[in-house]
Protein backbone atom coordinates (compact mmCIF):
# COMPACT_ATOMS: atom_id res chain seq x y z
CA UNK A 1 0.00 0.00 0.00
CA UNK A 2 2.90 2.55 1.23
CA UNK A 3 4.59 1.40 -2.31
CA UNK A 4 1.42 2.26 -4.50
CA UNK A 5 1.14 5.32 -2.95
CA UNK A 6 4.61 6.78 -2.93
CA UNK A 7 4.94 5.63 -6.83
CA UNK A 8 1.72 7.84 -6.98
CA UNK A 9 3.47 11.02 -5.68
CA UNK A 10 6.26 10.41 -8.12
CA UNK A 11 4.77 10.79 -10.93
CA UNK A 12 2.56 13.61 -9.62
CA UNK A 13 5.93 15.41 -9.23
CA UNK A 14 7.03 14.72 -12.35
CA UNK A 15 3.34 16.31 -13.50
CA UNK A 16 4.11 19.16 -11.15
CA UNK A 17 7.50 19.82 -13.11
CA UNK A 18 6.09 19.38 -16.78
CA UNK A 19 5.00 23.02 -16.90
CA UNK A 20 7.14 24.62 -14.87
CA UNK A 21 9.46 25.56 -17.55
CA UNK A 22 6.76 25.40 -20.49
CA UNK A 23 6.76 29.16 -20.32
CA UNK A 24 10.53 29.73 -20.70
CA UNK A 25 10.72 27.12 -24.06
CA UNK A 26 7.83 28.66 -25.72
CA UNK A 27 7.87 32.33 -24.85
CA UNK A 28 9.89 33.23 -27.77
CA UNK A 29 7.36 32.14 -30.17
CA UNK A 30 4.33 32.86 -27.80
CA UNK A 31 5.03 36.71 -27.35
CA UNK A 32 4.94 37.44 -30.78
CA UNK A 33 1.67 35.72 -31.76
CA UNK A 34 0.12 36.95 -28.71
CA UNK A 35 1.29 40.76 -30.26
CA UNK A 36 3.09 41.89 -26.53
CA UNK A 37 6.57 42.88 -25.88
CA UNK A 38 8.96 40.15 -24.15
CA UNK A 39 9.43 41.80 -20.70
CA UNK A 40 5.33 40.72 -20.59
CA UNK A 41 6.52 36.84 -19.27
CA UNK A 42 7.14 38.53 -16.01
CA UNK A 43 3.75 39.39 -15.63
CA UNK A 44 2.35 35.83 -16.39
CA UNK A 45 5.03 34.47 -14.35
CA UNK A 46 4.24 37.02 -11.11
CA UNK A 47 0.46 36.26 -11.07
CA UNK A 48 1.33 32.43 -11.06
CA UNK A 49 3.66 33.43 -8.31
CA UNK A 50 1.12 35.48 -5.88
CA UNK A 51 -1.30 32.62 -7.13
CA UNK A 52 1.15 29.56 -5.47
CA UNK A 53 1.74 31.73 -2.56
CA UNK A 54 -1.86 32.14 -1.52
CA UNK A 55 -2.78 28.72 -2.11
CA UNK A 56 0.60 26.97 0.13
CA UNK A 57 -0.71 29.10 3.20
CA UNK A 58 -4.07 27.66 3.00
CA UNK A 59 -2.57 24.63 2.78
CA UNK A 60 -2.81 23.39 6.47
CA UNK A 61 -6.78 24.43 6.31
CA UNK A 62 -7.15 22.78 2.97
CA UNK A 63 -5.76 19.18 3.71
CA UNK A 64 -6.74 19.12 7.02
CA UNK A 65 -10.39 19.61 5.90
CA UNK A 66 -10.06 17.33 2.51
CA UNK A 67 -7.20 15.02 3.01
CA UNK A 68 -3.95 14.82 1.10
CA UNK A 69 -5.17 12.83 -1.90
CA UNK A 70 -8.46 15.06 -2.30
CA UNK A 71 -6.07 18.33 -2.31
CA UNK A 72 -3.65 16.82 -4.66
CA UNK A 73 -6.53 15.66 -7.24
CA UNK A 74 -8.15 19.23 -7.08
CA UNK A 75 -4.85 21.01 -7.84
CA UNK A 76 -3.88 18.84 -10.11
CA UNK A 77 -7.07 19.11 -12.03
CA UNK A 78 -7.11 23.16 -12.09
CA UNK A 79 -3.45 22.89 -13.34
CA UNK A 80 -4.41 20.32 -15.89
CA UNK A 81 -8.12 23.00 -16.96
CA UNK A 82 -5.24 26.34 -16.83
CA UNK A 83 -3.16 24.45 -19.43
CA UNK A 84 -5.63 23.78 -21.38
CA UNK A 85 -7.07 26.74 -21.10
CA UNK A 86 -3.28 28.00 -22.09
CA UNK A 87 -3.80 26.18 -25.14
CA UNK A 88 -6.78 27.93 -25.92
CA UNK A 89 -5.76 31.56 -25.17
CA UNK A 90 -4.97 33.39 -28.13
CA UNK A 91 -4.67 37.07 -26.19
CA UNK A 92 -2.71 37.68 -23.56
CA UNK A 93 -5.75 38.63 -21.22
CA UNK A 94 -6.53 35.26 -21.56
CA UNK A 95 -3.22 33.98 -20.53
CA UNK A 96 -3.14 35.78 -17.24
CA UNK A 97 -6.53 35.04 -16.42
CA UNK A 98 -5.77 30.52 -16.73
CA UNK A 99 -1.82 31.38 -15.22
CA UNK A 100 -4.58 32.50 -12.03
CA UNK A 101 -5.73 28.47 -11.16
CA UNK A 102 -2.36 27.09 -12.88
CA UNK A 103 -0.93 29.32 -9.34
CA UNK A 104 -3.54 28.19 -7.41
CA UNK A 105 -3.20 24.60 -8.33
CA UNK A 106 0.54 24.64 -7.95
CA UNK A 107 0.76 25.94 -4.61
CA UNK A 108 -1.30 23.66 -2.83
CA UNK A 109 -0.46 20.63 -4.23
CA UNK A 110 3.18 21.18 -3.58
CA UNK A 111 3.14 21.54 -0.21
CA UNK A 112 0.40 18.73 0.44
CA UNK A 113 2.30 16.67 -1.13
CA UNK A 114 5.66 17.89 0.26
CA UNK A 115 4.37 17.13 3.99
CA UNK A 116 2.79 13.74 3.17
CA UNK A 117 5.91 12.66 2.30
CA UNK A 118 7.34 14.01 5.49
CA UNK A 119 5.34 12.38 7.62
CA UNK A 120 5.22 8.87 5.58
CA UNK A 121 8.63 7.92 3.91
CA UNK A 122 12.05 8.03 5.27
CA UNK A 123 14.32 10.99 3.54
CA UNK A 124 15.56 9.46 0.98
CA UNK A 125 12.28 9.29 -0.89
CA UNK A 126 11.80 13.08 -0.04
CA UNK A 127 15.34 13.73 -2.80
CA UNK A 128 13.92 10.68 -5.21
CA UNK A 129 10.41 12.72 -5.12
CA UNK A 130 12.22 16.57 -6.02
CA UNK A 131 14.63 14.08 -8.56
CA UNK A 132 11.62 13.31 -10.43
CA UNK A 133 10.26 17.01 -10.14
CA UNK A 134 13.64 17.67 -11.98
CA UNK A 135 12.81 15.15 -14.77
CA UNK A 136 9.34 16.49 -15.28
CA UNK A 137 10.62 20.15 -15.21
CA UNK A 138 13.35 19.03 -17.80
CA UNK A 139 10.62 17.03 -20.44
CA UNK A 140 8.34 19.56 -20.08
CA UNK A 141 10.90 22.30 -23.17
CA UNK A 142 11.51 18.59 -24.70
CA UNK A 143 7.85 18.30 -25.77
CA UNK A 144 7.40 21.78 -26.71
CA UNK A 145 10.37 21.77 -28.46
CA UNK A 146 9.43 19.34 -30.43
CA UNK A 147 6.14 20.47 -31.08
CA UNK A 148 7.57 23.72 -32.45
CA UNK A 149 9.98 21.75 -34.26
CA UNK A 150 7.85 19.77 -35.81
CA UNK A 151 5.44 23.32 -37.22
CA UNK A 152 2.81 22.74 -34.83
CA UNK A 153 2.04 25.80 -33.03
CA UNK A 154 2.72 26.34 -28.88
CA UNK A 155 -0.60 25.85 -27.89
CA UNK A 156 -0.24 22.35 -29.08
CA UNK A 157 2.40 21.70 -26.53
CA UNK A 158 0.76 23.08 -23.79
CA UNK A 159 -2.48 20.94 -24.85
CA UNK A 160 -0.50 17.34 -24.93
CA UNK A 161 1.03 18.40 -21.14
CA UNK A 162 -2.61 19.27 -20.35
CA UNK A 163 -4.63 16.28 -21.63
CA UNK A 164 -0.94 14.52 -19.40
CA UNK A 165 -2.15 16.70 -16.38
CA UNK A 166 -5.91 15.25 -17.35
CA UNK A 167 -4.91 11.79 -17.03
CA UNK A 168 -3.30 12.05 -13.97
CA UNK A 169 -6.24 13.59 -12.76
CA UNK A 170 -8.11 10.47 -13.31
CA UNK A 171 -5.76 8.23 -12.27
CA UNK A 172 -5.87 10.59 -8.35
CA UNK A 173 -9.71 10.05 -8.60
CA UNK A 174 -9.20 6.10 -8.56
CA UNK A 175 -6.25 6.22 -5.76
CA UNK A 176 -8.41 8.06 -3.09
CA UNK A 177 -8.99 5.42 -1.13
CA UNK A 178 -5.69 4.29 -0.81
CA UNK A 179 -4.30 8.18 0.51
CA UNK A 180 -6.83 7.49 3.67
CA UNK A 181 -5.16 4.01 4.23
CA UNK A 182 -2.06 5.67 4.23
CA UNK A 183 -2.85 8.58 6.38
CA UNK A 184 -4.79 6.29 8.85
CA UNK A 185 -1.74 3.89 9.59
CA UNK A 186 1.55 4.07 11.80
CA UNK A 187 4.43 4.88 9.89
CA UNK A 188 7.27 7.27 11.13
CA UNK A 189 5.31 7.89 14.17
CA UNK A 190 7.33 6.25 17.59
CA UNK A 191 5.62 3.39 19.10
CA UNK A 192 1.47 4.21 20.19
CA UNK A 193 1.83 7.73 18.85
CA UNK A 194 -0.50 8.30 16.59
CA UNK A 195 -1.18 11.66 14.56
CA UNK A 196 -4.06 13.85 15.66
CA UNK A 197 -6.23 15.78 13.41
CA UNK A 198 -5.92 19.16 15.04
CA UNK A 199 -7.77 22.67 14.02
CA UNK A 200 -6.02 24.55 10.88
CA UNK A 201 -3.09 26.64 12.99
CA UNK A 202 -3.68 30.38 12.11
CA UNK A 203 -1.05 31.98 9.97
CA UNK A 204 0.43 34.30 12.76
CA UNK A 205 0.67 31.68 15.32
CA UNK A 206 2.70 29.03 13.67
CA UNK A 207 5.26 32.11 12.52
CA UNK A 208 5.61 32.57 16.37
CA UNK A 209 7.16 28.97 16.83
CA UNK A 210 10.28 28.79 17.90
CA UNK A 211 12.80 28.66 15.01
CA UNK A 212 10.22 28.96 12.41
CA UNK A 213 11.85 32.02 11.41
CA UNK A 214 15.01 30.82 11.12
CA UNK A 215 13.61 28.43 9.03
CA UNK A 216 11.62 30.70 6.88
CA UNK A 217 14.83 33.13 5.87
CA UNK A 218 16.89 30.08 5.15
CA UNK A 219 14.46 28.47 2.81
CA UNK A 220 14.25 32.29 1.29
CA UNK A 221 17.93 32.49 0.94
CA UNK A 222 17.87 28.86 -0.86
CA UNK A 223 15.65 29.61 -3.64
CA UNK A 224 17.11 32.66 -3.99
CA UNK A 225 20.55 31.27 -4.83
CA UNK A 226 18.52 28.45 -6.81
CA UNK A 227 16.50 31.03 -9.07
CA UNK A 228 19.10 33.83 -9.89
CA UNK A 229 21.44 31.02 -10.84
CA UNK A 230 18.92 29.70 -13.25
CA UNK A 231 17.98 32.30 -14.74
CA UNK A 232 21.15 34.74 -14.63
CA UNK A 233 24.18 32.06 -15.29
CA UNK A 234 24.16 31.80 -18.66
CA UNK A 235 24.03 35.35 -19.03
CA UNK A 236 27.48 35.83 -16.63
CA UNK A 237 29.10 33.58 -18.45
CA UNK A 238 28.94 35.07 -22.06
CA UNK A 239 28.45 38.85 -20.79
CA UNK A 240 32.11 39.37 -18.13
CA UNK A 241 33.95 36.00 -18.58
CA UNK A 242 33.36 36.06 -22.35
CA UNK A 243 32.16 32.37 -22.64
CA UNK A 244 31.27 31.08 -26.22
CA UNK A 245 27.13 31.69 -25.73
CA UNK A 246 26.60 27.82 -26.70
CA UNK A 247 29.52 26.80 -23.81
CA UNK A 248 27.81 28.72 -21.42
CA UNK A 249 24.02 27.74 -22.08
CA UNK A 250 25.25 24.29 -21.36
CA UNK A 251 27.19 25.06 -18.68
CA UNK A 252 24.08 26.66 -17.48
CA UNK A 253 21.88 23.88 -17.76
CA UNK A 254 24.56 21.89 -16.27
CA UNK A 255 23.30 23.89 -12.95
CA UNK A 256 20.14 21.80 -13.17
CA UNK A 257 21.50 18.93 -14.01
CA UNK A 258 23.92 19.02 -11.36
CA UNK A 259 20.60 19.09 -8.96
CA UNK A 260 18.60 16.62 -10.14
CA UNK A 261 21.57 14.01 -10.37
CA UNK A 262 22.61 15.21 -7.05
CA UNK A 263 19.14 14.65 -5.91
CA UNK A 264 19.13 10.91 -7.08
CA UNK A 265 22.33 10.52 -5.34
CA UNK A 266 21.17 12.08 -1.90
CA UNK A 267 18.85 9.24 -1.77
CA UNK A 268 21.53 6.90 -1.39
CA UNK A 269 22.90 8.44 1.88
CA UNK A 270 20.29 10.80 2.93
CA UNK A 271 18.78 7.78 5.54
CA UNK A 272 22.36 7.40 7.02
CA UNK A 273 23.26 11.10 6.99
CA UNK A 274 20.27 12.95 8.70
CA UNK A 275 18.68 15.81 7.30
CA UNK A 276 20.89 17.96 9.13
CA UNK A 277 24.11 16.87 7.99
CA UNK A 278 22.77 16.58 4.27
CA UNK A 279 21.51 20.80 4.68
CA UNK A 280 25.20 21.48 6.24
CA UNK A 281 26.91 19.38 3.23
CA UNK A 282 24.78 21.17 0.32
CA UNK A 283 24.64 24.75 1.45
CA UNK A 284 28.57 24.39 2.15
CA UNK A 285 29.51 23.17 -1.43
CA UNK A 286 26.94 25.37 -3.36
CA UNK A 287 29.06 28.19 -1.53
CA UNK A 288 32.39 26.59 -2.83
CA UNK A 289 30.21 26.76 -6.46
CA UNK A 290 30.05 29.89 -5.96
CA UNK A 291 33.81 30.95 -5.09
CA UNK A 292 34.55 29.12 -7.86
CA UNK A 293 32.84 31.13 -10.17
CA UNK A 294 34.09 34.22 -8.97
CA UNK A 295 38.12 33.23 -8.97
CA UNK A 296 39.39 36.14 -11.21
CA UNK A 297 41.30 33.81 -12.86
CA UNK A 298 42.32 34.20 -17.14
CA UNK A 299 41.02 30.50 -17.57
CA UNK A 300 37.35 30.02 -17.06
CA UNK A 301 37.72 26.41 -16.05
CA UNK A 302 36.80 26.95 -12.78
CA UNK A 303 33.82 29.15 -13.34
CA UNK A 304 32.23 26.22 -15.62
CA UNK A 305 32.97 23.62 -12.84
CA UNK A 306 31.75 25.76 -10.38
CA UNK A 307 28.44 26.07 -12.20
CA UNK A 308 28.33 21.92 -11.58
CA UNK A 309 29.34 22.18 -7.82
CA UNK A 310 26.79 24.66 -7.09
CA UNK A 311 24.35 22.50 -8.52
CA UNK A 312 25.17 19.58 -6.65
CA UNK A 313 24.99 21.70 -3.08
CA UNK A 314 21.59 22.78 -3.88
CA UNK A 315 20.48 19.47 -4.62
CA UNK A 316 19.79 18.13 -0.68
CA UNK A 317 19.05 21.26 0.77
CA UNK A 318 15.14 21.47 -0.01
CA UNK A 319 14.11 18.09 0.08
CA UNK A 320 16.55 17.68 3.67
CA UNK A 321 14.40 21.25 5.12
CA UNK A 322 11.10 20.03 4.48
CA UNK A 323 11.91 16.27 5.71
CA UNK A 324 13.27 17.98 8.45
CA UNK A 325 9.94 20.05 9.53
CA UNK A 326 7.95 17.68 11.30
CA UNK A 327 10.72 16.73 13.62
CA UNK A 328 11.72 20.17 14.13
CA UNK A 329 8.32 21.59 15.03
CA UNK A 330 5.89 18.50 15.80
CA UNK A 331 4.19 16.38 13.42
CA UNK A 332 0.89 17.70 14.52
CA UNK A 333 1.98 21.45 13.05
CA UNK A 334 4.11 20.62 10.04
CA UNK A 335 1.61 21.05 7.40
CA UNK A 336 0.93 24.58 8.11
CA UNK A 337 4.78 25.30 8.35
CA UNK A 338 5.63 23.33 5.25
CA UNK A 339 2.59 25.70 4.03
CA UNK A 340 4.67 29.07 5.17
CA UNK A 341 7.92 27.19 3.85
CA UNK A 342 6.51 27.15 0.18
CA UNK A 343 5.12 30.67 0.59
CA UNK A 344 8.66 31.67 1.65
CA UNK A 345 10.16 29.60 -1.15
CA UNK A 346 8.43 31.45 -3.52
CA UNK A 347 9.26 34.67 -2.58
CA UNK A 348 12.74 34.29 -2.98
CA UNK A 349 11.97 32.60 -6.29
CA UNK A 350 10.56 35.59 -7.38
CA UNK A 351 11.81 38.75 -6.09
CA UNK A 352 15.34 37.87 -6.07
CA UNK A 353 16.32 37.42 -9.65
CA UNK A 354 14.82 40.18 -10.55
CA UNK A 355 16.57 42.34 -8.21
CA UNK A 356 20.12 41.07 -9.59
CA UNK A 357 18.61 42.11 -13.10
CA UNK A 358 18.38 45.57 -11.01
CA UNK A 359 21.73 45.62 -9.55
CA UNK A 360 23.57 43.86 -12.57
CA UNK A 361 22.20 46.65 -14.90
CA UNK A 362 23.23 49.34 -12.74
CA UNK A 363 26.31 47.91 -10.98
CA UNK A 364 28.19 45.00 -13.15
CA UNK A 365 27.60 41.55 -13.72
CA UNK A 366 30.67 40.41 -11.77
CA UNK A 367 28.27 40.76 -8.69
CA UNK A 368 26.92 37.56 -9.43
CA UNK A 369 28.67 35.15 -7.95
CA UNK A 370 28.96 37.38 -4.44
CA UNK A 371 25.18 37.73 -4.52
CA UNK A 372 24.88 33.66 -4.75
CA UNK A 373 27.34 33.97 -1.58
CA UNK A 374 25.42 35.82 0.19
CA UNK A 375 22.48 33.67 -0.34
CA UNK A 376 24.30 30.27 0.88
CA UNK A 377 25.90 32.03 3.57
CA UNK A 378 22.34 33.08 5.09
CA UNK A 379 21.20 29.46 4.31
CA UNK A 380 23.90 28.17 6.69
CA UNK A 381 23.05 30.68 9.55
CA UNK A 382 19.81 30.09 9.82
CA UNK A 383 20.21 26.29 9.56
CA UNK A 384 22.61 25.83 12.05
CA UNK A 385 20.68 28.21 14.81
CA UNK A 386 18.08 26.27 13.98
CA UNK A 387 20.03 23.11 14.49
CA UNK A 388 20.57 24.51 17.97
CA UNK A 389 17.57 25.54 18.86
CA UNK A 390 16.43 22.26 18.07
CA UNK A 391 19.47 20.89 19.82
CA UNK A 392 18.51 22.66 22.98
CA UNK A 393 15.00 21.55 23.00
CA UNK A 394 15.84 17.78 22.96
CA UNK A 395 18.51 18.48 25.37
CA UNK A 396 15.63 19.63 27.74
CA UNK A 397 13.19 17.29 26.85
CA UNK A 398 15.87 14.37 28.09
CA UNK A 399 16.88 16.48 31.08
CA UNK A 400 12.59 16.38 32.38
CA UNK A 401 13.11 12.63 32.15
Amino acid sequence: MYSIVLAIIYVAFISLGLPDSLLGSAWPVMHSDLGVPVSYAGIVTMIIAFGTIISSLQSDRLTKKLGTGLVTTISVAMTAAALIGFSFSHSFVLLCIWAIPYGLGAGAVDAALNNYVALHYAAKHMSWLHAFWGVGAATGPVIMGAVLSGGSPWTTGYWLVGLIQGALTLFLVFSLPLWKKVETSPSRNTVGESLQLTEPIPLFKAIRFPGVPYMLVAFFGYCAFEATSMLWASTYLVEYRGVVPATAAQFGALFLIGITAGRFMSGFVADRMGDKRMIRLGTLTALVGAVLIALPLSTNGFALAGMAVAGLGCAPIYPAIIHATPDNFGRENSQAIIGIQMASAYLGTTLMPPLFGILATNFSMGLFPFYLMIFAALTFVMTERLNLLSTRRTSNKVDLH
